[in-house]
Parts: C-alpha cells; structure tokens; sequence
C-alpha cells in the first residue's frame, strides 16, 4: 500500500514538475514564445522586421493564459473589453501581413466575432512572424510594401513609414492595454518574461 502510494506521489510530482517547466498553453506551438535570433547585418527589412518580431513577443505574453474573465473586463462602460482590444490588434496585424505581401486591405479586417479568442490569437502572432520572415527573406525593399486600402473602385496608398507609426505602433499601444486589463482583473503579465531580451527566465 505504502508502494503504491510513493509511486503516485512520485508521478505527481513529476507532472507538476513538467507543467512548470513549459509555462503556457500552447505548449510552444505558436510563434513568439521567445523573440528569434537577431539578423547578422542592419538593413531596413531586418529592423523593421524585428520590431515586428518585438510586437508579436509582447502580444504572445500579454494575451497567454486569459481566463474569460480576463477578456470580458472592461476598465470603464465607454472602454473596449480586452477581447475586442484583441480584435483590433488582430485587424493590424492584417495590414501588416498585407503590407509586405503587397494584397490590398478590403475589410476592416476586425469581422472576427465568429473566432474563437485562440483563433484570433493564432492568426495574429502567425500574421505577425509571416511579415516578419518576409522582411527577413530580403526579396523586396521597403518602398515596395505600402499599405493598400481598396473599397470597391477607390484605391488609396501609405508608404511603409506609415506602417511604422500607425499600425506597429498602434498595436504595441494596444498590447499595453491588454497588460493593464489583465492586472486589473487579476490576472497579471508573468514576472518571468523579459521584454528587454525577448526570453523567458527560468
């Protein structure tokens, strides 16, 4: 008797053991977890895409592990809750990713009701880390990723310094926001990660 109860303590604690040393939910299936490797050189792209990369680091932390409590919050009755703040931050990260693969943005690219909270998670660090690898890639200049907004037969064009302080920015602004609601909810941003070095300490 004793036997079998050390042996289902022991496996206890070594499952414990192995869910605190992988924090998350995803278990580092989506991207972002930690920030990649920096580039060897200084160009354009590779800055440009690694404060995409910066974005999508911070947007991975700062929406894992929400409870619906969490995304229902909001800090006022006039404010967003932190889900549609999330869908919002998913709309920017459509024009990004349409930006560097040169596609017109025709929506406003928030009709995500229908997703689930990690749907919309999913598809916007993926968004995130594919903009990214394209800058990476070196197979365009930054003159040539504009952003393209089309409504039917109106076309209207910003070039990539647009990109920088609109939606990049914007959505950095946005992340900021779930970080606060989420401390307000009781849920706060884990002490472990460091923006700074893009890594998880342990």
């Amino acid at each position: 008797m004793k036997k079998s109860f050390f042996f289902l303590l022991t496996l206890s604690l070594l499952s414990l053991q192995a869910a605190l040393a992988q924090p998350g939910t995803d278990n580092h299936t989506l991207p972002y977890y930690e920030i990649p490797d920096y580039p060897e050189t200084y160009t354009a792209e590779s800055v440009a895409a690694r404060m995409i990369d910066g974005v999508g680091f911070r947007y991975y932390w700062a929406t894992e592990g929400l409870r619906p409590e969490d995304l229902a919050f909001r800090p006022n009755d006039e404010a967003r809750t932190s889900e549609e703040t999330i869908d919002h931050i998913l709309g920017l990260s459509n024009v990004i990713v349409n930006s560097v693969r040169k596609i017109p943005n025709q929506a406003s690219g928030e009709e995500t009701s229908p997703l689930s909270f990690e749907e919309k998670r999913k598809m916007t660090l993926e968004n995130l880390k594919a903009a990214s690898d394209i800058l990476k890639g070196g197979g365009g200049t930054l003159e040539e990723y504009n952003i393209v907004f089309q409504r039917g037969d109106t076309k209207s064009e910003l070039p990539f310094w647009n990109q920088i302080n609109g939606p990049i920015s914007d959505a950095l602004w946005h992340i900021g926001q779930v970080v606060s609601f989420r401390r307000s909810s009781g849920n706060p941003f884990s002490p472990r990660v460091s923006v700074l070095t893009g890594k998880v300490r342990n």
